[in-house]
């Protein structure tokens, strides 16, 4: 646990330095200290389970992915709604979303073939064996992402979502719309996750 620790303080100092220059005044406009970021993050949390509780079977842990951050920024946070806590990782969106790899979401899809990132409420569903390995199948609750199932929208683990990825290139990889979250976080998803659980996707300016 303390080497995993001590990885993501470097990966958040890297990407802090990494995108310093290149994020856009905007995202930087309301700072938040580390105790108001994880209050916003679990109010987002309790709002969505509110909203669509009645279709998931847990609701304990929350996913919420937060794409108005770049990808070199961990934005996919776990949200446990019984502890209070907050735990957060990297995340790749689709090349749909970012035709130019700048390494931030420009826009969101849910048409067939996008290759973007959809925006809404998934609900996780069972592991399977994929292209990439062991990977959580999500269905769509909102119009916005109703074709999930169709476009094979998942989460699963990716090289490309390595924190080595910051270190050469100052950003993740893409992926063609799944959650792609680095190798040796993705068991974290696995175990806690998946399930019938929330993963919710927007841009919501929380870091």
């Amino acid at each position: 646990m303390t080497g995993r620790v001590n990885r993501r303080g470097l990966i958040m100092g890297a990407a802090a330095t990494v995108v310093a220059a290149a994020v856009p005044a905007r995202v930087f406009a309301q700072p938040y200290s580390i105790s108001e970021q994880k209050r916003r993050i679990l109010g987002v949390a309790r709002e969505q389970v509110a909203r669509v509780g009645s279709v998931l079977w847990r609701t304990d842990i929350v996913g919420i992915a937060d794409f108005a951050l770049p990808s070199a920024m961990p934005r996919l946070h776990f949200a446990d709604l019984e502890k209070g806590e907050v735990r957060s990782f990297l995340v790749a969106h689709g090349r749909g979303s970012d035709p130019e790899h700048d390494g931030f979401l420009k826009t969101f899809s849910n048409e067939v073939g996008s290759l973007a990132t959809s925006r809404g409420a998934f609900i996780t569903y069972e592991w399977y064996k994929g292209k990439y390995g062991t990977s959580i199948r999500l269905g769509g609750v909102d119009p916005e992402n109703s074709n999930t199932l169709d476009r094979a929208i998942v989460l699963h683990p990716a090289w490309y979502s390595n924190p080595a990825m910051l270190e050469k290139w100052g950003k993740l990889g893409r992926s063609d719309g799944c959650f792609a979250m680095a190798e040796a976080d993705f068991n974290e998803a696995l175990w806690h996750l998946s399930g019938g659980r929330l993963l919710y996707a927007d841009r919501l300016g929380i870091y």
